[in-house]
């Protein structure tokens, strides 16, 4: 990969695979809802493949490395949307024909552009009973990696290629802010909160990782239910996420995420998804709860997929997300007046909470086959 060429008015690019990274830094101080010190937002979605292509650029040129894809070959992947258009950025950028499995719950702007970027899109129908849509996607992969020979399965969940992709992203925080308190993160893979986290607590062993899930996501240990927000959360155990690394975790539920995003486009303009909703709201408590402006929340995606849910009136009354202005602090699950998750909540105590890897023993979340292994 050559060096972008610095001219003025810009940097001259020769291939597509450096255009992944280098996303800037917005000053965030909207009130979400509250006055707040402001936080430094990580414009992932700026990316023309997205924030996922960083993750797709590694474990792709990873596997061409290791001689596990030769060139030309066939890239067989399960998504539910942000990384298979990583993928197919790089499909394009390094010249590998690209087959995504989603399902139907994919927002139509995503499965149009896939297509348009040359993807074989299979969509599968129905999600599994126990491991949800992404054990569903990922048995349609089996299947089509026996019809492709030589085809190569990234395995976003599993793949350490994928939190190798986002050692960057922390390296540029580094360059980027002389003085850094916490990062928050939306959890989904796990890849970019192990990739930031290796390579900044090396160099400021104090940074705090705080991690973002959904309610009804099974990635801490709670039972799975069903969750309306697509891109964070997860009805698996990858072995991606790396739970030693985090301080704390929020779940932070639909109503708030969606809140959160609409105040961001009308105070900030630059707003997203799901992820960016919860991260946001996330990072400006966080800013105002121990009165730092060091905080950095890193915003996954921009709002254009959203234009039918997040921003839709009609979905948004539709689904109760009106029913509530949201919380304006966490409860704490230590507490013991906690009960249930429907609002938005947090824990310091973070442990891995599959049975296979801590105990040996058969995880019902994962399955009695070896579904993560």
């Amino acid at each position: 990969m050559s060096d972008p060429e610095r001219v003025p008015g810009g940097r001259k690019y020769h291939s597509l695979s450096e255009l992944v990274g280098n996303t800037p830094l917005l000053r965030v101080t909207t009130p979400l809802p509250d006055p707040q010190p402001g936080f430094w937002a990580k414009l992932e979605g700026l990316s023309p493949g997205g924030m996922k292509a960083r993750a797709a650029l590694s474990m792709v040129t990873g596997a061409r490395r290791r001689g596990e894809l030769a060139e030309g070959g066939t890239i067989v992947e399960s998504t539910s949307g942000t990384l298979g258009i990583g993928l197919a950025y790089v499909g394009i950028a390094l010249g590998h024909p690209v087959i995504l499995v989603t399902d139907r719950e994919i927002d139509a702007l995503t499965l149009t552009l896939l297509r348009a970027y040359g993807a074989r899109v299979e969509i599968v129908g129905e999600p599994h009973p126990r491991g949800g849509w992404q054990r569903a996607r990922r048995d349609r992969v089996n299947e089509l990696l026996a019809e492709h020979a030589g085809s190569f399965w990234p395995d976003q969940y599993n793949n350490p290629d994928n939190a190798a992709g986002y050692e960057p992203l922390g390296r540029e925080l580094l360059n980027q802010l002389d003085r850094l308190d916490t990062v928050v993160c939306s959890v989904g893979t796990g890849g970019h909160s192990a990739g930031i986290a290796s390579a900044i607590r090396p160099h400021r062993p104090d940074v705090r990782i705080v991690g973002v899930d959904s309610p009804g996501s099974t990635l801490f240990g709670e039972p799975p239910e069903k969750r309306l927000m697509r891109g964070l959360g997860s009805s698996i155990h990858p072995d991606n996420v790396a739970y030693d690394r985090f301080d704390e975790v929020h779940w932070v539920g639909p109503a708030e995420a969606a809140r959160t995003c609409r105040e961001l486009a009308r105070g900030n303009f630059v707003s997203g998804g799901w992820s960016t909703g919860a991260v946001a709201l996330v990072s400006a408590w966080y800013a105002a709860e121990i009165g730092s402006d060091r905080i950095v929340g890193v915003f996954p995606d921009g709002p254009h997929r959203y234009w039918e849910t997040i921003y839709d009136d009609e979905f948004v009354d539709r689904n109760g997300l009106h029913a509530t202005r949201g919380e304006r602090r966490p409860v704490d699950r230590e507490d013991e007046r906690h009960e249930g998750t429907a609002r938005w909540s947090r824990s310091r105590r973070v442990a891995d909470p599959c049975p296979g890897r801590t105990a040996g023993t058969d995880c019902p979340v994962c399955g009695q086959d070896g579904a993560l292994s």
